[in-house]
């Protein structure tokens, strides 16, 4: 008599006899992404705190970020020094305190604060990233949903939606690798969203390039400059563009920035003013020395992408081993960033979730990354490999598609 497989339910048994702790819920960079950049903890020193210019970095001043920092990253953001401002380690910072003031004080070429302006909402491409729906939600800031395919946000609602209503005021994107799906925006999109119509004058597009040099292939694909096509079509205004170093250094210790057009720039420099005589400049100086120029940085790059690429690749071969054919779930393959997408079946994500958990495999909470974290459809699942180790991901992402299946029963 063969032996027969183990079923789905004595598999998921089985597991809930391990006891296991696995954790893949958040874009955390893994141990030995952050060892790689430890030589910056040492490369300024009691001796050695003088930026080129001869600024003490210990001291107050130089609000916008010191000069070599503003070329190093204005290189990363493909801006002009006078373009970018360069802040403290966490680029949702920024992005809140941009949607605040604008709130507070109103934006160039607007009429008056988006406070004063009644019901002001948001475009959230979906899924997507939560902590940009968390800002709007505490902000009181109505959200409206937008679907994505392989080429970026539907322009085709997009245009319809912007062209009609006053009230929007602005767009999140992560255009390059977004999270969750790891899209990259066609140039075609980047074009229309320079190009579009908008019934407000002080629309604004938060492009979150988070993941701008976060690369799973040897050959990347090219992609257009959203402050370039922007200032071609004569609405420079209307990009502001954020990065950070937070998953390129330290996480808790990198450095984060803000490009956009001159205008925008002195407009958020006469508020800052108010916030902060300086930030950390030691740091920026530590990013300075420890990358040189961008294709110091490019190469510290290439290191990530050799820890990263067998996580990725580990999800994808479980996934495909237990699921492909099945049609039971569909998941991305990245070429960079930071996640996965998987969707289930209509209606399972969430029981999928639960699964998981009862076996100890923690997954972002399903609908996370839609606002409010309603998915409509309960299907979404952002994986996120990280942070764990190599076989710690095998592992739950094989309980992950025990629980689809489970789950689809």
């Amino acid at each position: 008599m063969k032996n027969e497989l183990p079923s789905s339910r004595d598999r998921y048994q089985a597991f809930q006899a391990r006891n296991l702790k696995l954790d893949m819920t958040r874009g955390k960079p893994g141990p030995e992404l952050l060892d790689l950049s430890n030589p910056m903890l040492t490369i300024v020193d009691s001796e050695h705190y003088h930026a080129a210019g001869g600024n003490d970095c210990r001291n107050y001043g130089i609000l916008d970020g010191l000069p070599e920092a503003k070329n190093l990253f204005a290189d990363y953001m493909d801006v002009a020094p006078e373009e970018i401002l360069i802040a403290g380690n966490a680029s949702l910072n920024l992005m809140y305190d941009e949607v605040v003031r604008s709130m507070l004080y109103g934006v160039p070429g607007g009429q008056s604060p988006w406070i004063q302006q009644g019901t002001i909402k948001f475009l959230c491409p979906v899924p997507g990233y939560d902590r940009h729906f968390n800002i709007c939600s505490v902000l009181g800031i109505e959200m409206i949903n937008v679907p994505m395919n392989d080429e970026g946000p539907d322009m085709h609602i997009v245009e319809k939606l912007v062209g009609e209503d006053a009230s929007i005021k602005g767009i999140w994107c992560v255009p390059r690798y977004s999270n969750p799906n790891g899209v990259i925006y066609s140039d075609r999109v980047i074009d229309r969203f320079a190009q579009m119509k908008t019934a407000a004058p002080d629309f604004r597009i938060f492009w979150d390039n988070a993941y701008r040099h976060h690369h799973l292939v040897e050959n990347p694909r090219d992609q257009k400059n959203l402050l370039d096509a922007c200032k071609s079509a004569g609405v420079a205004q209307r990009a502001l563009m954020f990065g950070s170093t937070s998953k390129i250094t330290f996480a808790g210790g990198g450095l984060s920035f803000l490009a956009a057009n001159k205008t925008n720039m002195d407009h958020t420099r006469k508020y800052l003013a108010n916030q902060t005589i300086g930030y950390d400049k030691l740091n920026q100086l530590r990013h300075v020395r420890f990358f040189g120029d961008l294709a110091g940085l490019r190469k510290h790059m290439n290191q990530h992408r050799a820890i990263l690429k067998p996580k990725f690749d580990a999800v994808d071969s479980v996934l495909t081993s237990e699921l492909d054919g099945k049609d039971l779930a569909h998941w991305t393959r990245p070429e960079g960033g930071y996640f996965v997408s998987l969707d289930t079946r209509p209606g399972l994500a969430k029981k999928v979730v639960a699964l998981a958990a009862d076996v100890g495999v923690k997954l972002t909470a399903a609908g996370a990354t839609y606002p409010g974290g309603i998915d409509p459809e309960d299907r979404n699942i952002r994986i996120s490999p990280s942070l764990p180790g190599l076989e710690e991901i095998e592992l739950a992402t094989e309980v992950l598609a025990v629980c689809i299946i489970l789950a689809s029963e």
